[in-house]
């Protein structure tokens, strides 16, 4: 027998809460690509929707003749995307998860709620930039849509996709709680998102748009994430298209700001780990 020698057994460290959202990141990334219509789906929509609204509309801008109608709709896609990979994407999946167990499991790890969201990020992180590619890729080869060589305009758009991201992807957990269940998810989460789409410029062009529906948009991420966008892919001669006639670099990261720290609010007020049933 081994005698007791009384010193203390040392403290088992939990790893970090930035370390478990990786990992747990790494296992939504595994569970993501291993679904392939998923996949193809994910990264292919937007861009058929700029595709078919680009082959519609292909006349030159209002007042801006050296830029295409086509071009505008594919820049705003990229908002559409992030809205549709962030936000409805990830609300179905937390209420699917929340309903067939595994967020009750989860909870019995070490995987906080916070370890948790960051996993989420990361997957829209990774299938979002699929999607801008392929969206890019169809604007140059079909729409002659230029990409920026100023190396300012490409350091606008990290920061912009970084917010958006971050953004949409809060706004998509903390909504998840208002689906009673899986099967509803996608309709409660579909309805904002699309009406959002049409009175933020992102399927029809600003200056259709009415005052009142403007003002509106403003108070939403959406607005700000097509803005943001257009000013990065497209020449500023086209900022007479916009509400306030310049880019508003400056508010629009302030306003995407406030929506992550919003959202992030909301996640941990609103955020459960079971059904309403299960309560």
């Amino acid at each position: 027998m081994t005698a007791t020698t009384g010193t203390p057994t040392p403290a088992v460290r939990l790893p970090s809460t930035l370390r478990i959202g990786l990992a747990r990141g790494a296992v939504e990334l595994k569970q993501f690509f291993r679904q392939r219509d998923a996949v193809v789906f994910t990264f292919a929509f937007p861009a058929f929707i700029a595709l078919m609204l680009g082959l519609i509309f292909d006349e030159p801008a209002y007042g801006v003749p050296e830029v295409a109608v086509s071009q505008v709709f594919v820049v705003g896609m990229i908002a559409y995307g992030i809205v549709s990979t962030a936000f409805i994407s990830v609300g179905v999946g937390i209420a699917l998860d929340r309903e067939d167990g595994t967020l009750k499991r989860l909870r019995g790890t070490p995987a906080s709620a916070v370890a948790y969201f960051l996993g989420k990020i990361c997957l829209v992180a990774v299938s979002t930039a699929g999607g801008i590619a392929l969206l890019l890729a169809v604007g140059v080869v079909l729409f002659d849509l230029r990409l920026p060589t100023d190396p300012g305009r490409w350091l606008t758009f990290g920061w912009l996709l970084a917010l958006s991201v971050v953004a949409c992807t809060l706004l998509g957990i903390a909504a998840s709680s208002l689906a009673r269940s899986a099967k509803s998810a996608p309709a409660v989460l579909n309805l904002p998102a699309i009406a959002l789409q049409f009175v933020s410029g992102i399927f029809v062009l600003n200056d259709a748009l009415p005052d009142g529906m403007v003002r509106v948009a403003s108070f939403f991420p959406v607005k700000w994430m097509g803005q943001g966008f257009r000013s990065v892919f497209l020449p500023d001669s086209m900022m007479v298209q916009e509400a306030a006639g310049s880019w508003e670099h400056g508010r629009t990261a302030l306003v995407l700001g406030a929506w992550c720290v919003g959202g992030l609010l909301l996640c941990l007020l609103t955020f459960r780990w079971t059904g309403r049933e299960s309560r």
